[in-house]
């Protein structure tokens, strides 16, 4: 008798947490989204405040977890986790997305990237410039090969050192 009385007692104190034991309530994907599409975009002042002062944060957290970034490159099923997510997206919402957004956007991230360009591309030109190659050879002939075989050998080992010097 008494174990019964325990057990009643224990459910009637139990019974207002039921709701917050049970089930969790979502509301429906097409409110989470209105609202996410009314509420963001005046967000922008705020991601760029908070954005702006991340950088070093986010230079000190990427470089820490180039280990991780390691392990997931290398798990056993990537290939087919990746070639998942880009079936999941699909051809239809790569075109949607040019067409919606990346060609409104293309022009001025040309420009805004105008500055990085010159500086990612400013070393390999250099080091190109740094080329004396064979003589070039009639058209088709393996000879000239080597020329390209020079080059590419050059870039090659530039990247390198750039990456291990943290460029």
């Amino acid at each position: 008798m008494r174990h019964k009385i325990i057990r009643l007692l224990t459910l009637m104190l139990m019974l207002p947490l039921l709701p917050i034991l049970g089930a969790i309530k979502v509301k429906p994907v097409t409110e989470v989204r209105d609202k996410w599409l009314d509420v963001t975009p005046g967000r922008a002042t705020y991601y760029e405040k908070e954005a702006l002062m991340a950088g070093d944060d986010w230079e000190k957290g990427a470089t820490a977890a180039s280990g991780a970034y390691k392990a997931g490159i290398s798990a056993a099923n990537i290939e087919t986790l990746f070639k998942g997510g880009i079936k999941r997206a699909g051809a239809a919402k790569y075109e949607r997305k040019v067409k919606a957004v990346g060609v409104t956007r293309f022009s001025q991230g040309v420009t805004e990237a105008g500055p990085d360009f010159e500086a990612g591309v400013t070393p390999f030109l250099d080091e190109i410039s740094k080329l004396t190659l064979p003589v070039r050879q009639p058209r088709g002939s393996e000879a000239n090969l080597a020329r390209v075989r020079e080059i590419t050998v050059s870039l090659h080992k530039k990247r390198l050192a750039l990456r291990a010097a943290g460029a």
